[in-house]
């Protein structure tokens, strides 16, 4: 997995670079940018829909999503509301169809609320898929997943337990409470935790912070409040990760409160660095956008269906394979990526 994250961590560094060309379409009430490569005309429209702005993530996401486009020629749209709501998206949506846009790639806010006008763009001939956080299944074409789910929720129980010895209580940071993700990665999580092994350790809170900083850093205090005897946080989100890695140096925290979860190298290295996260995980969000914007130009070319069994080239990042996925299908790219002090220097400056 470093050999993939090496191979490519130069072009990524570039990718996200062009950060100040894609965010300036971000933000709902303002006018989409657009760009590609091609000379031709009759160029794609390929858009996609974060979950809000202001989100670090999802800007590296959006630069990779047009770094893909430019790549095989097409035009852009970015966009994500100011609230990471199904409503904010609903508005974003309707105008992209409006628009006959050819493709849309959504992080989805909701998992079932986004159908309907979802089903409208579909119907509409744009070609819809969720990457990411999903949608369901009837409302995209294909899903492109980060990473294993069941790997992203076990692997950051192993971690929690081996930094408080198998024993404690922890708590769970999560982002909103119907982000479809942040809830399967949870459900594995408490899947992990039926093991023997962790007889000792105890789930004692799952909270939400809404993907906002402001209220992330709330709920990391009141869980310290509410259990004093607390030995770890689990944030598997950016934002919230962060937030709590704020908290806890502000108290002094390090060595009794571990945290770990799923953090952006560049904003973690210093919790890295003092102790507080002794090790956290990740994917490239870069190489996330990249391949969803090189699954939506598949799909518009006809090049797959979205069918079990199809194989596709993501450009980079080689072939890859489309999986069942519950109902649907999905594109699934590679397992979780652990940082921790060995390795923190070398990518926080990369994303």
């Amino acid at each position: 997995m470093k050999k993939f994250f090496v191979k490519w961590a130069t072009i990524g560094l570039a990718a996200v670079m062009l950060t100040a060309c894609g965010s300036e379409a971000t933000n709902q009430g303002e006018q989409p940018s657009e760009g590609g490569s091609s000379s031709n005309d009759g160029d794609r429209t390929y858009a996609m829909v974060f979950k809000n702005t202001g989100n670090p993530y999802g800007e590296k996401m959006m630069d990779g999503f047009e770094e893909a486009i430019n790549e095989v020629g097409g035009n852009v749209i970015l966009r994500s509301p100011d609230q990471p709501t199904a409503e904010g998206q609903i508005q974003i949506i309707e105008q992209l169809i409006t628009q006959q846009v050819d493709a849309i790639a959504i992080a989805g806010n909701d998992e079932d609320a986004l159908q309907p006008v979802l089903q409208k763009a579909m119907d509409a001939g744009i070609k819809v898929l969720s990457v990411d956080s999903s949608v369901n299944a009837n409302s995209r074409i294909v899903h492109v997943n980060q990473a294993d789910p069941e790997r992203i929720g076990r692997s950051q129980i192993e971690a929690v337990a081996e930094m408080i010895e198998y024993e404690g209580e922890i708590a769970v940071l999560s982002a909103t409470s119907q982000a479809t993700n942040q809830n399967i990665w949870i459900e594995w999580m408490k899947k992990e935790l039926e093991d023997p092994k962790y007889e000792n350790m105890e789930l004692v809170k799952i909270a939400y912070g809404d993907d906002l900083r402001d209220k992330s850093t709330s709920e990391t205090e009141a869980l310290l409040l509410q259990y004093p005897d607390l030995k770890a946080i689990i944030s598997p989100t950016t934002v919230g990760i962060a937030a709590a890695g704020k908290v806890l140096t502000d108290k002094g925290l390090q060595g009794e409160i571990a945290l770990t979860g799923l953090g952006l190298p560049s904003e973690m290295a210093s919790y890295i660095e003092n102790g507080v996260s002794p090790a956290m995980f990740l994917w490239n969000p870069i190489d996330v956008g990249y391949g969803a914007g090189m699954a939506a130009y598949a799909l518009v070319e006809g090049e797959i269906k979205g069918v079990v069994g199809e194989s596709l080239e993501l450009g980079r990042l080689g072939q890859k394979e489309v999986v069942e996925d519950g109902e649907g299908t999905q594109i699934m790219l590679g397992d979780p990526f652990r940082f921790d002090a060995s390795n923190i220097d070398e990518w926080k400056e990369v994303y």
